[in-house]
Protein backbone atom coordinates (compact mmCIF):
# COMPACT_ATOMS: atom_id res chain seq x y z
CA UNK A 1 0.00 0.00 0.00
CA UNK A 2 2.82 2.38 0.91
CA UNK A 3 4.54 1.67 -2.40
CA UNK A 4 1.32 2.36 -4.32
CA UNK A 5 0.80 5.65 -2.44
CA UNK A 6 4.37 6.69 -3.17
CA UNK A 7 3.97 5.75 -6.83
CA UNK A 8 0.77 7.79 -7.08
CA UNK A 9 2.41 10.77 -5.40
CA UNK A 10 5.35 10.60 -7.80
CA UNK A 11 3.01 10.49 -10.80
CA UNK A 12 1.06 13.51 -9.52
CA UNK A 13 4.27 15.41 -8.86
CA UNK A 14 5.62 14.74 -12.36
CA UNK A 15 2.31 15.74 -13.95
CA UNK A 16 2.20 18.95 -11.92
CA UNK A 17 5.79 19.85 -12.77
CA UNK A 18 5.07 19.30 -16.47
CA UNK A 19 2.09 21.64 -16.39
CA UNK A 20 4.00 24.29 -14.43
CA UNK A 21 6.98 24.09 -16.78
CA UNK A 22 4.91 24.10 -20.00
CA UNK A 23 2.64 26.97 -18.95
CA UNK A 24 5.54 29.01 -17.59
CA UNK A 25 7.54 28.49 -20.78
CA UNK A 26 4.65 29.37 -23.11
CA UNK A 27 3.92 32.48 -21.05
CA UNK A 28 7.52 33.62 -21.39
CA UNK A 29 7.52 32.84 -25.12
CA UNK A 30 4.82 35.49 -25.50
CA UNK A 31 6.75 37.67 -23.06
CA UNK A 32 9.88 37.51 -25.22
CA UNK A 33 7.85 37.98 -28.40
CA UNK A 34 6.07 41.05 -27.04
CA UNK A 35 9.27 42.76 -25.95
CA UNK A 36 11.40 42.08 -29.02
CA UNK A 37 8.81 42.44 -31.78
CA UNK A 38 9.54 46.18 -31.67
CA UNK A 39 13.07 45.46 -32.89
CA UNK A 40 11.57 43.60 -35.85
CA UNK A 41 9.34 46.53 -36.89
CA UNK A 42 11.41 49.59 -35.95
CA UNK A 43 13.04 49.82 -39.38
CA UNK A 44 9.54 50.17 -40.89
CA UNK A 45 8.83 53.15 -38.61
CA UNK A 46 12.16 54.78 -39.47
CA UNK A 47 11.47 54.57 -43.20
CA UNK A 48 7.69 55.10 -43.46
CA UNK A 49 6.09 58.13 -41.79
CA UNK A 50 2.63 56.89 -42.80
CA UNK A 51 2.65 54.28 -40.05
CA UNK A 52 2.73 56.24 -36.74
CA UNK A 53 4.25 59.51 -37.94
CA UNK A 54 7.85 60.56 -38.45
CA UNK A 55 10.25 58.49 -36.30
CA UNK A 56 13.92 59.45 -36.02
CA UNK A 57 16.64 57.14 -34.61
CA UNK A 58 16.59 59.10 -31.34
CA UNK A 59 12.79 58.85 -31.09
CA UNK A 60 12.96 55.14 -31.96
CA UNK A 61 15.31 54.59 -29.03
CA UNK A 62 12.90 56.33 -26.67
CA UNK A 63 9.92 54.37 -28.00
CA UNK A 64 11.85 51.16 -27.50
CA UNK A 65 12.44 52.08 -23.88
CA UNK A 66 8.80 52.80 -23.01
CA UNK A 67 7.94 49.09 -22.68
CA UNK A 68 11.00 48.58 -20.51
CA UNK A 69 9.96 51.39 -18.16
CA UNK A 70 6.72 49.49 -17.73
CA UNK A 71 8.59 46.21 -17.24
CA UNK A 72 10.70 47.75 -14.45
CA UNK A 73 7.67 49.08 -12.59
CA UNK A 74 5.63 45.91 -13.14
CA UNK A 75 8.47 43.68 -11.95
CA UNK A 76 9.11 45.67 -8.77
CA UNK A 77 5.42 45.79 -7.90
CA UNK A 78 4.92 42.09 -8.65
CA UNK A 79 7.82 41.04 -6.43
CA UNK A 80 6.23 42.42 -3.31
CA UNK A 81 2.70 41.46 -4.33
CA UNK A 82 3.75 37.95 -5.39
CA UNK A 83 5.29 37.23 -1.99
CA UNK A 84 2.06 38.43 -0.31
CA UNK A 85 -0.85 37.17 -2.46
CA UNK A 86 0.89 34.30 -4.23
CA UNK A 87 2.43 33.41 -7.58
CA UNK A 88 -0.66 32.11 -9.38
CA UNK A 89 -2.80 35.24 -9.08
CA UNK A 90 -0.01 37.50 -10.31
CA UNK A 91 0.74 35.26 -13.28
CA UNK A 92 -2.90 35.03 -14.40
CA UNK A 93 -3.30 38.81 -14.11
CA UNK A 94 -0.10 39.30 -16.11
CA UNK A 95 -1.31 37.13 -19.00
CA UNK A 96 -4.49 39.18 -19.26
CA UNK A 97 -2.73 42.53 -18.84
CA UNK A 98 -0.06 42.19 -21.50
CA UNK A 99 -2.52 40.62 -23.96
CA UNK A 100 -4.76 43.69 -23.71
CA UNK A 101 -1.70 45.93 -23.98
CA UNK A 102 -0.55 44.28 -27.21
CA UNK A 103 -4.04 44.60 -28.74
CA UNK A 104 -4.17 48.28 -27.86
CA UNK A 105 -0.67 48.81 -29.27
CA UNK A 106 -1.78 47.26 -32.56
CA UNK A 107 -4.50 49.93 -32.82
CA UNK A 108 -2.18 52.89 -32.12
CA UNK A 109 -2.39 55.72 -34.67
CA UNK A 110 0.45 57.99 -33.49
CA UNK A 111 3.91 57.57 -32.00
CA UNK A 112 2.60 59.03 -28.73
CA UNK A 113 -0.17 56.44 -28.49
CA UNK A 114 2.24 53.69 -29.48
CA UNK A 115 4.68 54.66 -26.74
CA UNK A 116 2.01 54.77 -24.03
CA UNK A 117 0.60 51.41 -25.04
CA UNK A 118 4.09 49.91 -25.00
CA UNK A 119 4.46 51.19 -21.44
CA UNK A 120 1.12 49.63 -20.43
CA UNK A 121 2.12 46.32 -22.02
CA UNK A 122 5.43 46.41 -20.17
CA UNK A 123 3.67 46.48 -16.79
CA UNK A 124 2.20 43.03 -17.46
CA UNK A 125 5.40 41.65 -18.99
CA UNK A 126 7.47 42.74 -15.99
CA UNK A 127 5.15 41.21 -13.44
CA UNK A 128 5.22 37.89 -15.29
CA UNK A 129 9.03 37.66 -15.54
CA UNK A 130 9.37 38.46 -11.85
CA UNK A 131 6.94 35.76 -10.71
CA UNK A 132 7.54 32.88 -13.12
CA UNK A 133 11.08 32.05 -11.99
CA UNK A 134 9.95 31.96 -8.36
CA UNK A 135 7.12 29.49 -9.10
CA UNK A 136 9.29 27.24 -11.28
CA UNK A 137 12.06 27.20 -8.68
CA UNK A 138 9.59 26.10 -6.02
CA UNK A 139 8.33 23.18 -8.12
CA UNK A 140 11.62 22.08 -9.70
CA UNK A 141 13.65 19.15 -8.32
CA UNK A 142 16.46 20.35 -6.07
CA UNK A 143 19.21 19.10 -8.38
CA UNK A 144 17.64 20.58 -11.54
CA UNK A 145 16.50 24.04 -10.49
CA UNK A 146 18.84 25.93 -12.83
CA UNK A 147 17.87 23.65 -15.72
CA UNK A 148 14.12 24.06 -15.15
CA UNK A 149 14.43 27.83 -14.84
CA UNK A 150 16.59 27.91 -17.96
CA UNK A 151 13.94 25.89 -19.84
CA UNK A 152 11.10 28.20 -18.78
CA UNK A 153 13.12 31.40 -19.19
CA UNK A 154 14.30 30.00 -22.50
CA UNK A 155 10.82 30.99 -23.62
CA UNK A 156 12.01 34.61 -23.68
CA UNK A 157 14.69 34.17 -26.38
CA UNK A 158 12.46 31.63 -28.15
CA UNK A 159 9.71 34.25 -28.32
CA UNK A 160 12.27 36.82 -29.44
CA UNK A 161 13.46 34.50 -32.18
CA UNK A 162 9.83 33.82 -33.14
CA UNK A 163 9.19 37.53 -33.55
CA UNK A 164 12.05 37.79 -36.04
CA UNK A 165 11.03 34.65 -37.95
CA UNK A 166 7.37 35.71 -38.16
CA UNK A 167 8.43 39.17 -39.29
CA UNK A 168 10.43 37.60 -42.13
CA UNK A 169 7.51 35.38 -43.17
CA UNK A 170 4.40 37.41 -42.35
CA UNK A 171 5.05 41.13 -41.98
CA UNK A 172 4.73 41.92 -45.68
CA UNK A 173 1.27 40.31 -45.53
CA UNK A 174 -0.09 41.40 -42.12
CA UNK A 175 1.96 44.55 -41.49
CA UNK A 176 3.39 45.68 -38.17
CA UNK A 177 -0.09 45.84 -36.63
CA UNK A 178 -0.66 42.16 -37.34
CA UNK A 179 2.63 41.40 -35.60
CA UNK A 180 1.31 43.04 -32.44
CA UNK A 181 -2.07 41.31 -32.69
CA UNK A 182 -0.22 37.98 -32.52
CA UNK A 183 1.09 39.08 -29.12
CA UNK A 184 -2.48 39.41 -27.83
CA UNK A 185 -3.29 35.70 -28.38
CA UNK A 186 -2.67 34.59 -24.74
CA UNK A 187 -5.99 36.17 -23.76
CA UNK A 188 -7.91 33.45 -25.63
CA UNK A 189 -5.36 30.60 -25.43
CA UNK A 190 -2.92 30.60 -22.53
CA UNK A 191 -5.02 32.40 -19.91
CA UNK A 192 -7.99 29.96 -19.91
CA UNK A 193 -5.65 26.96 -19.78
CA UNK A 194 -3.53 28.41 -16.97
CA UNK A 195 -6.66 29.24 -14.96
CA UNK A 196 -7.47 25.54 -14.70
CA UNK A 197 -3.98 24.01 -14.73
CA UNK A 198 -1.57 26.45 -13.02
CA UNK A 199 -1.30 25.63 -9.28
CA UNK A 200 -0.25 27.90 -6.48
CA UNK A 201 3.14 27.23 -4.87
CA UNK A 202 3.03 24.72 -1.99
CA UNK A 203 6.24 26.24 -0.60
CA UNK A 204 4.73 29.74 -0.70
CA UNK A 205 1.59 28.62 1.16
CA UNK A 206 3.77 26.99 3.80
CA UNK A 207 5.95 30.09 4.13
CA UNK A 208 2.81 32.16 4.82
CA UNK A 209 1.71 29.78 7.56
CA UNK A 210 -1.26 28.48 5.51
CA UNK A 211 -0.44 24.87 6.33
CA UNK A 212 -3.93 23.40 5.81
CA UNK A 213 -4.03 24.81 2.24
CA UNK A 214 -0.45 23.69 1.64
CA UNK A 215 -1.25 20.12 2.72
CA UNK A 216 -4.41 20.03 0.57
CA UNK A 217 -2.48 21.28 -2.46
CA UNK A 218 0.30 18.81 -1.69
CA UNK A 219 -2.22 15.98 -1.91
CA UNK A 220 -3.43 17.16 -5.31
CA UNK A 221 -0.01 17.92 -6.80
CA UNK A 222 2.19 15.29 -5.14
CA UNK A 223 4.64 18.03 -4.10
CA UNK A 224 5.79 17.68 -0.50
CA UNK A 225 5.08 20.41 2.06
CA UNK A 226 8.36 21.94 3.31
CA UNK A 227 9.00 21.16 6.95
CA UNK A 228 8.30 23.94 9.41
CA UNK A 229 11.10 25.03 11.78
CA UNK A 230 11.27 23.04 15.00
CA UNK A 231 11.78 26.13 17.13
CA UNK A 232 11.63 29.86 16.72
CA UNK A 233 15.36 29.93 17.48
CA UNK A 234 15.99 28.52 14.02
CA UNK A 235 14.79 31.76 12.42
CA UNK A 236 16.97 34.83 12.79
CA UNK A 237 15.35 38.29 12.97
CA UNK A 238 16.63 39.15 9.50
CA UNK A 239 15.38 35.87 8.02
CA UNK A 240 11.90 36.41 9.44
CA UNK A 241 11.27 39.31 7.06
CA UNK A 242 9.54 38.67 3.75
CA UNK A 243 9.37 40.48 0.42
CA UNK A 244 11.48 43.58 -0.08
CA UNK A 245 11.96 44.04 3.68
CA UNK A 246 13.88 40.76 3.80
CA UNK A 247 15.62 41.48 0.51
CA UNK A 248 17.20 44.68 1.87
CA UNK A 249 17.92 43.37 5.36
CA UNK A 250 21.57 43.13 6.41
CA UNK A 251 21.48 39.41 5.53
CA UNK A 252 20.98 40.09 1.81
CA UNK A 253 21.83 43.78 1.22
CA UNK A 254 25.22 43.40 -0.49
CA UNK A 255 24.28 40.53 -2.83
CA UNK A 256 20.99 42.25 -3.63
CA UNK A 257 22.81 45.39 -4.80
CA UNK A 258 25.42 43.45 -6.79
CA UNK A 259 22.86 41.13 -8.40
CA UNK A 260 20.75 44.14 -9.40
CA UNK A 261 23.71 45.82 -11.09
CA UNK A 262 24.70 42.55 -12.75
CA UNK A 263 21.20 42.16 -14.18
CA UNK A 264 21.17 45.80 -15.34
CA UNK A 265 24.41 45.24 -17.23
CA UNK A 266 23.07 42.08 -18.85
CA UNK A 267 19.83 43.74 -19.92
CA UNK A 268 21.67 46.77 -21.29
CA UNK A 269 23.40 44.36 -23.66
CA UNK A 270 20.24 42.38 -24.42
CA UNK A 271 18.09 45.33 -25.47
CA UNK A 272 20.84 47.22 -27.26
CA UNK A 273 21.20 44.23 -29.56
CA UNK A 274 17.57 43.12 -29.75
CA UNK A 275 16.46 46.63 -30.71
CA UNK A 276 19.25 47.70 -33.02
CA UNK A 277 20.95 44.61 -34.49
CA UNK A 278 18.62 44.47 -37.55
CA UNK A 279 19.18 48.18 -38.22
CA UNK A 280 22.95 47.83 -37.76
CA UNK A 281 22.99 44.98 -40.26
CA UNK A 282 20.88 46.99 -42.70
CA UNK A 283 23.51 49.71 -42.51
CA UNK A 284 26.21 47.08 -43.01
CA UNK A 285 24.64 46.27 -46.40
CA UNK A 286 22.28 43.37 -45.73
CA UNK A 287 18.69 43.51 -46.99
CA UNK A 288 15.64 43.68 -44.70
CA UNK A 289 15.05 39.92 -44.45
CA UNK A 290 18.76 39.26 -44.11
CA UNK A 291 19.09 41.73 -41.24
CA UNK A 292 16.13 40.14 -39.43
CA UNK A 293 17.83 36.74 -39.74
CA UNK A 294 20.61 38.05 -37.49
CA UNK A 295 18.00 38.81 -34.81
CA UNK A 296 16.61 35.27 -35.12
CA UNK A 297 20.08 33.71 -34.87
CA UNK A 298 20.99 35.93 -31.90
CA UNK A 299 18.04 34.65 -29.91
CA UNK A 300 18.41 31.08 -31.13
CA UNK A 301 21.96 31.07 -29.81
CA UNK A 302 20.82 32.42 -26.47
CA UNK A 303 18.12 29.75 -26.16
CA UNK A 304 20.24 26.69 -26.84
CA UNK A 305 23.35 28.11 -25.18
CA UNK A 306 21.49 28.86 -21.94
CA UNK A 307 19.99 25.35 -21.83
CA UNK A 308 23.45 23.80 -22.14
CA UNK A 309 25.00 26.22 -19.64
CA UNK A 310 22.22 25.60 -17.10
CA UNK A 311 23.31 21.96 -16.80
CA UNK A 312 26.76 23.20 -15.89
CA UNK A 313 25.21 25.65 -13.41
CA UNK A 314 23.40 22.81 -11.63
CA UNK A 315 26.68 20.91 -11.38
CA UNK A 316 29.22 23.63 -10.64
CA UNK A 317 27.01 26.43 -9.32
CA UNK A 318 25.61 29.37 -11.31
CA UNK A 319 28.21 31.99 -10.36
CA UNK A 320 31.21 30.69 -12.40
CA UNK A 321 28.92 29.75 -15.29
CA UNK A 322 27.34 33.23 -15.47
CA UNK A 323 30.81 34.83 -15.36
CA UNK A 324 32.04 32.53 -18.14
CA UNK A 325 28.93 33.30 -20.21
CA UNK A 326 29.50 37.06 -19.92
CA UNK A 327 33.15 36.54 -20.94
CA UNK A 328 32.09 34.45 -23.94
CA UNK A 329 29.75 37.24 -25.04
CA UNK A 330 32.55 39.81 -24.78
CA UNK A 331 34.88 37.69 -26.90
CA UNK A 332 32.21 37.03 -29.54
CA UNK A 333 31.35 40.73 -29.83
CA UNK A 334 35.02 41.46 -30.56
CA UNK A 335 35.11 38.64 -33.13
CA UNK A 336 32.14 40.26 -34.91
CA UNK A 337 34.52 43.02 -35.99
CA UNK A 338 36.53 40.53 -38.06
CA UNK A 339 35.90 40.30 -41.79
CA UNK A 340 34.05 36.98 -41.89
CA UNK A 341 31.93 35.31 -44.54
CA UNK A 342 28.17 35.22 -43.85
CA UNK A 343 28.09 31.68 -42.37
CA UNK A 344 30.86 32.42 -39.86
CA UNK A 345 29.26 35.77 -39.06
CA UNK A 346 25.94 34.10 -38.25
CA UNK A 347 27.68 31.51 -36.07
CA UNK A 348 29.41 34.30 -34.15
CA UNK A 349 26.11 36.12 -33.66
CA UNK A 350 24.71 32.91 -32.14
CA UNK A 351 27.57 32.90 -29.62
CA UNK A 352 26.85 36.58 -28.88
CA UNK A 353 23.30 35.45 -28.10
CA UNK A 354 24.60 33.00 -25.50
CA UNK A 355 26.74 35.70 -23.92
CA UNK A 356 23.93 38.29 -23.73
CA UNK A 357 20.33 37.03 -23.69
CA UNK A 358 21.50 33.56 -22.66
CA UNK A 359 23.44 35.03 -19.76
CA UNK A 360 20.34 36.88 -18.61
CA UNK A 361 18.42 33.59 -18.55
CA UNK A 362 21.13 32.12 -16.30
CA UNK A 363 20.99 35.21 -14.07
CA UNK A 364 17.29 34.66 -13.37
CA UNK A 365 18.05 31.09 -12.32
CA UNK A 366 20.97 32.31 -10.20
CA UNK A 367 18.74 34.79 -8.39
CA UNK A 368 15.72 32.49 -7.95
CA UNK A 369 17.89 29.91 -6.23
CA UNK A 370 19.92 32.45 -4.25
CA UNK A 371 17.08 33.62 -2.02
CA UNK A 372 14.84 31.77 0.43
CA UNK A 373 11.13 31.20 -0.26
CA UNK A 374 9.61 34.24 1.46
CA UNK A 375 11.83 36.72 -0.41
CA UNK A 376 12.30 34.74 -3.63
CA UNK A 377 9.70 36.56 -5.76
CA UNK A 378 10.99 39.90 -4.46
CA UNK A 379 14.54 38.83 -5.35
CA UNK A 380 13.62 37.90 -8.91
CA UNK A 381 11.50 41.05 -9.15
CA UNK A 382 14.46 43.17 -8.05
CA UNK A 383 16.65 41.43 -10.62
CA UNK A 384 14.06 41.96 -13.36
CA UNK A 385 12.93 45.41 -12.17
CA UNK A 386 16.15 47.19 -11.24
CA UNK A 387 17.81 45.36 -14.09
CA UNK A 388 15.41 47.09 -16.46
CA UNK A 389 17.30 50.30 -15.84
CA UNK A 390 19.84 48.68 -18.11
CA UNK A 391 17.07 47.44 -20.39
CA UNK A 392 15.63 50.94 -20.63
CA UNK A 393 19.07 52.28 -21.49
CA UNK A 394 19.69 49.63 -24.15
CA UNK A 395 17.56 51.08 -26.97
CA UNK A 396 18.70 54.60 -26.07
CA UNK A 397 22.36 53.54 -26.00
CA UNK A 398 22.00 52.06 -29.48
CA UNK A 399 20.30 55.20 -30.82
CA UNK A 400 23.02 57.38 -29.27
CA UNK A 401 25.85 55.32 -30.77
CA UNK A 402 24.20 55.27 -34.21
CA UNK A 403 23.28 58.97 -34.12
CA UNK A 404 26.88 59.79 -33.12
CA UNK A 405 28.04 58.22 -36.36
CA UNK A 406 30.27 55.60 -34.71
CA UNK A 407 31.53 52.75 -36.84
CA UNK A 408 29.99 49.30 -36.52
CA UNK A 409 33.26 47.93 -35.11
CA UNK A 410 33.46 50.59 -32.40
CA UNK A 411 29.86 49.93 -31.36
CA UNK A 412 30.67 46.23 -30.91
CA UNK A 413 33.81 47.08 -28.88
CA UNK A 414 31.73 49.22 -26.53
CA UNK A 415 29.23 46.40 -26.04
CA UNK A 416 32.10 43.96 -25.39
CA UNK A 417 33.35 46.27 -22.64
CA UNK A 418 29.92 46.13 -21.01
CA UNK A 419 30.06 42.31 -21.07
CA UNK A 420 33.41 42.44 -19.25
CA UNK A 421 31.80 44.67 -16.63
CA UNK A 422 29.22 41.90 -16.20
CA UNK A 423 32.04 39.42 -15.51
CA UNK A 424 33.44 41.65 -12.77
CA UNK A 425 30.05 42.14 -11.09
CA UNK A 426 29.32 38.40 -11.16
CA UNK A 427 32.59 37.64 -9.39
CA UNK A 428 31.63 40.10 -6.62
CA UNK A 429 28.45 38.19 -5.64
CA UNK A 430 28.97 36.54 -2.22
CA UNK A 431 28.30 32.85 -1.77
CA UNK A 432 24.60 32.18 -1.17
CA UNK A 433 23.46 31.94 2.45
CA UNK A 434 19.84 31.29 1.54
CA UNK A 435 19.79 27.77 2.93
CA UNK A 436 20.88 28.88 6.38
CA UNK A 437 18.03 28.87 8.90
CA UNK A 438 15.57 28.31 6.08
CA UNK A 439 13.65 25.07 6.46
CA UNK A 440 11.05 26.26 3.95
CA UNK A 441 13.60 26.46 1.15
CA UNK A 442 12.24 24.48 -1.82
Amino acid sequence: MTTMNHSGQTARRLNTMRWVLVLATVGLIFDGYDLVVYGAVVSTFLRDANQIGTVTPAMAGVLGSYALFGVAIGALLAGSVGDIIGRRKVMLASYAWFSVGMAMTAMSATAREFGWMRFVTGLGIGSLVATTAALVSEYAPKDKKNLYIAISNGGIPLGSMLSAVLAIVLMEHIGWRGMFWIGALPMVTLLPLAYFKMPESVAWLASRGRMAEARALSERTGVAVPKAPATNAEITPNNDKSGFAGLFSSHYLLPTLVLGCMSATGLLLVYSLNTWLPELMLRAGFNAKGSLSFLAVLNGGSLFGALAASRAADRFGPKPVVAASFATGAAALVVLTFNFELAALLATVAVVGLGTSGTQTLIYGFVANYYRTNVRAAGVAWCAGFGRIGGIGGPMLGSFLISAGLSLDLIFYILAGLALLGVSLTLLVPLSRSALHDPTRA
